[in-house]
């Protein structure tokens, strides 16, 4: 009965440690493009839209005897660009505060999850794979987890951590 137990465990738990590592690289995508990207406040969205207004209105004043108005409306554009170029330099930085701290916690709990993962499954192997599929590589896959058995290598916690974490990136960086 414990035997079987500990195979359906064995059999859950790689999944169940890939699905956990995929979610954790998903988070961190998402942060990293919601970083690149920003978000524009409707105050910035109205300065760009008052800045294309006055320099299409300068843009039609475009006779010697309007030069003057057309001058004026320039400086009041580029004054308005320097205000909107202020207020995206603001919302940056503050922006850059918050991602930072968001990034911080998410690695702070990456790491707390895989050392726990690491303490659970300590010598206890998370799946047993064919030696025919992992040739060259058993030994490596084996590490921590004890030797091969009934012709299947047995794959431990940290091999299967290393590689979770590399096929959840290149997951994540296709599907974003």
């Amino acid at each position: 009965m414990e035997e079987s137990t500990a195979n359906l465990e064995r059999s859950v738990a790689a999944p169940m440690i890939f699905i956990i590592v995929l979610a954790l690289q998903f988070l961190s995508r998402l942060f990293e493009i919601n970083k690149k990207k920003g978000s524009t406040s409707s105050e910035d969205m109205q300065l760009r839209a008052e800045i294309k207004q006055l320099l299409k209105e300068a843009s039609a004043l475009s006779q010697p005897s309007t030069f003057a108005q057309a001058a004026k409306l320039r400086r009041l554009a580029t004054a308005k660009e320097k205000e909107l170029a202020k207020n995206q330099e603001i919302h940056n930085k503050e922006a850059k505060l918050s991602h930072d701290s968001y990034t911080k916690g998410l690695t702070v709990f990456q790491v707390l999850t895989y050392f726990l993962l690491i303490i659970w499954f300590w010598r206890i192997p998370v799946a047993s794979i064919s030696k025919q599929l992992v040739q060259p590589f058993g030994k490596m896959l084996s590490w921590r987890a004890g030797g091969p058995a009934n012709e299947n290598v047995m794959v431990g916690i940290i091999p299967w951590l290393i590689l979770s974490t590399r096929v959840g990136k290149s997951i994540s960086r296709r599907i974003f």
